[in-house]
């Protein structure tokens, strides 16, 4: 099966699970009392909305050259920077997770700077993120355990670990089966040890695994360290804010939600776009109505409204900037 084949077979696959979770995320929905939502809808909020995930998307470009400065190789601009970041969130549309590589590879080439050093400044920036999140969440739980915690725990840990449960098991011999696996495994690398040195892929990895490493270690030599950590909080702000303005352009839940609510649908928002499909369609739909449902009582109708409007304007966004910058990265152009 050639690549072209199975790149194609991997988007309808991840294309069909999301719109999977979409149809059992809108079952049983009545569309006649959405398009009444809709109709209602303060398009002006969505707008505000658009503005802050621009903030947060100039943010991280520029939290991502911090990252890359200690690696001793130009500085890239940050015009290029923000065109590859925008670049890569639109190349998740066609697989899931791709656009991090995509955006090493656009900006590695387009500044000449090595893409295994700049996989590792994104490796960086993820782990931070997700450290970030979670920080985010627990804060979340000891503020409002009593009105978030029970949503937390029936759609989001429970599944989980019941997901983990699943793919590990709990028998002694599924866990013998793994030690067998692993020690014939090692046996078999010591046994052929000097002669996979020798392979062509082996030179690759451990190239690449040079490459990430440097990546690494830019946390621990960074120069602008205060910057970095402003820049963090800065993007998990307007992550907030971006979220909880669409709440005013939906009267039937104007005025119910605080800032607060808005980082709970931020967090549980982030669970749904983790979710492996393109641009976390379906989950993010399901997970956010059955949030604004299970905790304030709304109607699922009105969730999936303000689900579907946070989800499609960002998604809109992507699709037009995402363009754009793709046709300044591959221009002959040189832009700073």
């Amino acid at each position: 099966m050639n690549k072209t084949i199975r790149n194609i077979l991997r988007f309808t696959t991840f294309l069909l699970a999301g719109l999977v979770l979409l149809y059992f995320a809108f079952r049983g929905i009545d569309f006649s009392q959405m398009m009444e939502h809709f109709r209602d809808v303060k398009y002006s909020w969505i707008g505000l909305s658009l503005i802050f995930a621009i903030l947060a998307h100039i943010s991280r470009s520029r939290r991502w050259i911090l990252l890359i400065e200690p690696l001793e190789h130009r500085k890239p601009g940050l015009w290029n920077t923000i065109n590859a970041v925008l670049f890569g969130y639109l190349a998740n549309f066609a697989l899931p997770r791709v656009g991090e590589i995509t955006r090493c590879v656009a900006l590695g080439k387009k500044e000449k700077i090595p893409v295994d050093s700049l996989v590792g400044t994104v490796i960086v920036e993820r782990a931070i993120d997700l450290l970030s999140l979670l920080f985010i969440l627990l804060l979340l739980l000891i503020a409002r355990f009593e009105k978030f915690g029970n949503f937390f725990n029936e759609y989001i840990f429970e599944p989980l670990g019941d997901k983990i449960a699943g793919i590990f098991g709990e028998t002694l011999v599924f866990w013998l089966l793994v030690a067998g696996v692993f020690a014939a495994g090692t046996i078999i690398l010591l046994i052929f040890w000097e002669r996979i040195k020798e392979t062509r892929i082996y030179r690759k990895a451990v190239s690449t695994l040079k490459g990430i490493s440097s990546g690494l270690k830019t946390v621990f030599s960074m120069k602008r360290r205060w910057e970095f950590v402003f820049h963090t909080i800065f993007i998990w702000i307007n992550y907030a804010l971006m979220t909880w303005v669409v709440v005013f352009s939906i009267p039937g839940i104007t005025g119910h939600l605080g800032f607060m609510d808005g980082i709970f649908l931020l967090v549980i928002g982030s669970f749904g776009m983790a979710v492996p499909v393109q641009s976390g369609i379906g989950a993010f739909h399901w997970i956010v109505s059955r949030g604004l449902h299970f905790v304030y009582g709304l109607e699922l109708s009105e969730g999936l409204v303000f689900a579907t409007l946070q989800h499609e304007s960002q998604t809109l966004l992507i699709l037009v900037l995402g363009s754009i910058s793709m046709l300044f990265l591959f221009s002959k152009r040189k832009n700073t």
